[in-house]
């Protein structure tokens, strides 16, 4: 009885993971035919309060905040310090990651490509040559980490998921990013922490 339990649980986990990535490659898809007139579309809505407020959240986005902030969060709590490595590797992951696709797929920026204009306060942080466009690092990078938080700190995790969505959104409507980046971006950056998440569970727990 106990071992069909468990390899039930197995089977729903697995197919959990399947939908978790096949869905999000669906919309992907979906939005990589519409990304020119979706991000035309969010240009329309544009405005002061919210070209302040988004880069508001790019600055707090930082790469170097959001390290400090999780391994801060996890340094607080002893018995939750092992976690600091494994969340080290996921993040590292994601930049190496994200760095081999957007020279393998070098798709130009929204702005680049002259679909919507750049605010002017985002033009002096000008893009390196071959920061491209897909995958959203900042979309992986923040994802990666909600496995990590959904495991250790189950009552910041909605906090954290409405953070990271507002971070994607915020790549696509200041135009640096297309839909389908962020879209794919954060996917790849949940799968990364979550591969990690369990896999070190289950050497803690051998």
């Amino acid at each position: 009885m106990y071992l069909n339990n468990l390899m039930l649980l197995i089977k729903m986990k697995k197919n959990n993971l399947i939908i978790l990535t096949l869905l999000p490659i669906l919309f992907a898809l979906i939005s990589f035919y519409y990304d020119s007139k979706i991000i035309y579309g969010v240009s329309l809505i544009q405005n002061n309060f919210l070209n302040y407020f988004f880069i508001g959240i790019t600055y707090l986005s930082s790469k170097i905040i959001i390290f400090f902030l999780l391994t801060g969060l996890f340094l607080l709590y002893s018995e939750k310090r092992t976690w600091i490595i494994p969340l080290w590797f996921s993040l590292a992951l994601s930049v190496l990651v994200s760095f081999l696709l957007k020279i393998t797929v070098q798709r130009s920026r929204p702005y680049q490509q002259e679909l919507i204009s750049a605010l002017s306060m985002l033009k002096e942080n000008s893009h390196l040559i071959w920061d491209f466009s897909f995958p959203s690092f900042s979309a992986m990078f923040v994802f990666c980490a909600i496995p990590f938080i959904s495991k250790e700190f189950p009552r910041f995790k909605y906090i954290w998921i409405i953070f990271a969505i507002l971070v994607a959104f915020s790549r696509v409507y200041l135009g640096l990013h297309f839909l389908s980046d962020v879209i794919i971006g954060g996917t790849i950056g949940y799968l990364i922490g979550m591969i990690i998440v369990r896999k070190s569970y289950k050497r803690k727990q051998d």
